[in-house]
């Protein structure tokens, strides 16, 4: 798995972000941040932080968000493969929080550039080049185009050998459960590396303790099956062999994009060729690192920053 510089590419929505800069909500409060945001662009940050090559392809408006998306997205030295559209603005995330215990997204993204993603807009090439091809649950509830465009992408991937990573990342104001269930079932037999929570693996497979969860994901034929736990750290089934991998103790500032922050680390380590123990140790200090600043991705860790906080997982046990 190792694969010289292949890297990831990952396809989906990002949207720019404008969260409070205070807490109190926005009724009280009218400061703002302005950023940028979404599942497959968090994993491609925190992929390309840690050292591996990432590609990112999608649809953005040609507006001011869309500009400061790639923008942001080549600073981080992520190969971008986007389709501009004219017809259709950039998606809308907008984050509050209330109070210091609670955090509300909300997204307006009916319309967006990215939910005209069809098949059209696949580059097949970088796909079969690459080392992973990561999609999530979130861009097929985006429409019937935009799920095109990711079982063709999946499907290209199987056929070079390129490994799959699927993360259910189930959003309930896109589509209802059953939808989800019957659209991501297929998805997640094609996948060698599938990540969940535990409510959307039982979207796919019976609600049960995360041990017989991770058991019932594998039958469906991932390699590679991991129970995000938050706090809790996970819970993995890996080429037959159960673990229970604790959380890093640290000061939460937002728990947003910590799950993005856990599969980065994950499939960056896979890419390296690592053992499981460091895949999983990597992933959860990855995600621990994402709940301690503000904004999805900006907190995400290099591969410097993660003794500094081993160290201060150490003082904590």
């Amino acid at each position: 798995m190792s694969g010289g510089a292949r890297g990831l590419v990952t396809i989906g929505e990002a949207m720019a972000l404008v969260a409070a800069a205070e807490t109190g909500g926005w009724a009280h409060h009218r400061a703002a941040l302005v950023s940028v945001a979404g599942a497959e662009l968090n994993v491609a940050v925190g992929v390309r932080r840690l050292g591996r090559p990432a590609t990112w392809i999608s649809r953005v408006g040609a507006d001011g968000f869309g500009e400061l998306m790639l923008r942001e997205l080549r600073a981080e030295g992520i190969t971008t493969v986007a389709t501009v559209d004219d017809t259709r603005p950039t998606g809308l995330m907008v984050k509050e929080r209330p109070n210091s215990l609670h955090t509300r997204v909300r997204y307006y993204r009916a319309g967006s550039a990215a939910s005209a993603l069809t098949a059209f807009d696949l580059p097949l090439e970088p796909i079969q080049q690459a080392a992973v091809l990561h999609v999530t649950g979130i861009t097929p509830a985006l429409g019937p185009g935009p799920a095109s465009a990711v079982q063709l992408a999946v499907d290209t991937a199987k056929a070079a050998g390129t490994t799959v990573s699927l993360d259910l990342n189930y959003r309930s104001a896109l589509w209802s459960r059953d939808d989800a269930g019957a659209a991501l079932t297929p998805l997640a037999r094609q996948a060698d590396v599938l990540f969940a929570g535990p409510e959307e693996a039982s979207l796919i497979v019976p609600e049960g303790d995360p041990s017989d969860m991770v058991y019932a994901l594998a039958a469906l034929g991932p390699a590679h099956v991991v129970i995000k736990l938050g706090a809790d750290g996970a819970v993995s089934l890996v080429d037959g062999e159960l673990r229970r991998t604790p959380a890093v103790p640290v000061r939460v500032v937002d728990t947003v994009g910590a799950g993005d922050a856990f599969v980065a680390g994950y499939l960056t380590e896979l890419m390296d060729g690592a053992p499981v123990e460091r895949r999983l140790a990597t992933a959860v200090a990855a995600g621990a690192f994402a709940c301690t600043s503000l904004g999805d991705w900006e907190g995400l860790p290099t591969r410097a920053d993660l003794p500094a906080l081993r160290a201060t997982e150490a003082v904590h046990r």
